[in-house]
């Protein structure tokens, strides 16, 4: 399987690339990022490929997409008009390319309830219309794709968590980044889990509380 990451130097995806390079050495990697020389320690390996490049420049992107079978976007789109999933759709349709794992945040469907909702909202209402508008591209896309909703992050080292779906409120208000990348990482070999939804993840023991556990 060729896989394709785009936003490759974030947290998320470099556990998620650990993972893949020690689970599955079969796959082929390529890590897209905007410095390639932050990756040069994976640069060697041979089943991985660097590549330079901005999410919101199409050819970019449309280049990376090539003969890849799945694609993981390690960043959540907050650029003008939404240009950055626009790209990616648009490559991916281009290229017959039609797996897709988007990252994204909680609260873009009101899911948040009680007082840590109220608190989320006003920390991300900045961002949040572009946010909602990412998800909406993306369900009407008619692509294979997963929104992961990501709760506020932690750097535990337990792998614990509880999934929602779109028509559910939020369970949990944190979760570690080794809890996502196991996510992403089950996908990606099982492309059919999670086909065609969107998910919560958090940790279901911070459920009800008011702010985050870092």
């Amino acid at each position: 399987m060729n896989v394709l990451i785009l936003g490759a130097y974030g947290q998320i995806a470099r556990l998620v690339e650990e993972r893949l390079i020690k689970e599955v050495p079969d796959f082929n990697l390529t890590l897209f990022l905007r410095k390639s020389w932050r990756l040069e320690d994976l640069g060697n390996l041979p089943q991985v490929t660097l590549v330079e490049g901005d999410l919101e420049n199409y050819v970019d992107v449309t280049e990376a997409m090539k003969n890849q079978d799945l694609v993981f976007v390690a960043t959540v789109d907050h650029s003008p008009n939404n240009i950055a999933t626009k790209n990616v759709i648009e490559a991916m349709q281009a290229n017959g390319v039609r797996r897709v794992i988007f990252t994204n945040i909680l609260g873009i469907y009101d899911e948040v309830l009680g007082e840590f909702g109220r608190w989320n909202y006003k920390m991300v209402s900045s961002g949040i219309k572009e946010a909602i508008n990412s998800d909406k591209l993306l369900t009407e896309s008619g692509l294979d794709y997963t929104t992961l909703r990501l709760p506020w992050l932690n750097n535990r080292d337990e792998i614990k968590y509880s999934l929602t779906h779109r028509n559910e409120k939020y369970l949990g208000v944190s979760g570690s980044r080794k809890s996502i990348a196991d996510v992403v990482v089950r996908i990606i070999k099982e492309p059919k889990f999670l086909l065609k939804d969107s998910v919560g993840i958090a940790d279901a023991d911070t459920q009800g509380l008011d702010r985050p556990v870092y």
